[in-house]
């Protein structure tokens, strides 16, 4: 029962290339940038990842795209992350680009055992009818395009279907962690990542903190132990590392008190 890996290396060694990964965060939020960086450093290529977006430049999954190390990406959101675009444009990914929701629901799906579902995002665009561009030849035609997906009417109203989504490994990131697996997420790092370690086989979760069995509420864990093979304890400097993708406070006046006790710039 003790899933304790000392190592983020030790914790990917056995990954091959070509393997996929479900991986938790979006932007840089809980994302689980020391496993990320133990992958790189493994030197796994042609990676089929799932996951909200692909990292910013330079930063979580931005780090194995931008070594060439990803194949595939199956995501919602492209971001600010130029690389992402210049290697889809160029042809050098293949993207399934799907709705947010759905795409929660579908790694849900797979860790819950459930192989399809129906669901009305989308319907009446190409993400039911087909042909969004998955990869571009390197004149610019479309290479790869979407299939279309079976669309069914219930109560008056049309749904698309969609397949679950379960991959060979995920990775996800936890501020709290036992050694049997159990895992607390802090606020809005939850995101993706309970959804990601349900749909993985083989779920390496790294953690701030790592406690001993008994020590978490129950009724406080956020994703059962059941999900988890492996966890990885982080250092006090690997936990504090929490980069911001953009500071959006803008330069103001310097306030100072006065005698009378107001402040005034």
């Amino acid at each position: 029962m003790d899933k304790v890996v000392p190592t983020a290396a030790a914790a990917v060694a056995d990954m091959p290339d070509g393997a996929s990964l479900a991986v938790g965060g979006f932007g840089v939020s809980g994302v689980p940038s020391v496993l990320i960086a133990a992958v790189h450093a493994l030197g796994a290529r042609e990676l089929r990842v799932v996951s909200n977006n692909c990292g910013a430049d330079g930063a979580g999954l931005g780090v194995l795209l931008a070594a060439g190390r990803i194949a595939r990406v199956t995501g919602s959101y492209v971001g600010r992350n130029k690389e992402f675009a210049r290697q889809y444009l160029a042809g050098e990914l293949e993207v399934e680009l799907i709705p947010q929701g759905t795409l929660a629901e579908r790694l849900r799906a797979g860790g819950c055992g459930i192989p399809a579902f129906y669901t009305p995002a989308g319907v009446g665009t190409q993400v039911a009818e087909g042909g969004l561009p998955w990869r571009y030849a390197p004149d610019g035609s479309v290479a790869v395009a979407s299939p279309a997906k079976d669309v069914r009417a219930f109560d008056g109203r049309d749904h698309v279907l969609e397949h679950a989504i379960t991959t060979d490994y995920a990775l996800v990131r936890a501020a709290r962690g036992d050694r049997h697996g159990n895992l607390v997420f802090a606020k809005a790092a939850r995101n993706f990542n309970p959804l990601a370690a349900m749909a993985g086989r083989v779920t390496i979760a790294e953690v701030e903190e790592l406690v001993e069995p008994g020590e978490l509420d129950p009724d406080a864990v956020h994703l059962p132990g059941i999900f988890v093979r492996r966890v990885v304890p982080l250092t006090a400097a690997q936990a504090a590392d929490k980069p911001v993708e953009q500071r959006t406070v803008t330069p103001g006046p310097i306030l100072a008190p006065t005698a009378a006790g107001e402040v005034r710039a």
